[in-house]
């Protein structure tokens, strides 16, 4: 199951976290948001002893989207040791994402 982090809580849940990290930068309006959605959800279910899933809304979360220089949605971020290692813009198929998910482990 994906975690909804902001402003206030993702260095704790994000940066901090001993797994690897995926965040889904999306928008309730945003179309290829919702495609990719289902997809993250099932990452989370499929690798949820190695890795943690979590969304943030850049509407009510400007500050960490600001941050991290989100300019297109959907944005995915795999951070790693606190660190982003990679990113991925724009819908993808799920394997697009597991292939850059499994390295992490």
């Amino acid at each position: 199951m994906t975690v909804e982090v902001n402003d206030s809580n993702f260095e704790e849940i994000v940066l901090k976290s001993d797994k690897p990290v995926i965040v889904d930068f999306w928008a309730e309006w945003c179309g290829p948001c919702r495609m990719i959605g289902p997809i993250v959800e099932e990452l989370s279910e499929d690798y949820k002893d190695q890795a943690v899933c979590v969304k943030v809304d850049v509407d009510s979360s400007p500050g960490v989207a600001s941050k991290y220089g989100i300019r297109n949605i959907p944005t995915i971020l795999f951070f790693k040791g606190g660190e982003i290692v990679d990113k991925q813009v724009g819908a993808v198929p799920k394997s697009n994402l597991e292939a850059k998910l499994k390295p992490l482990f």
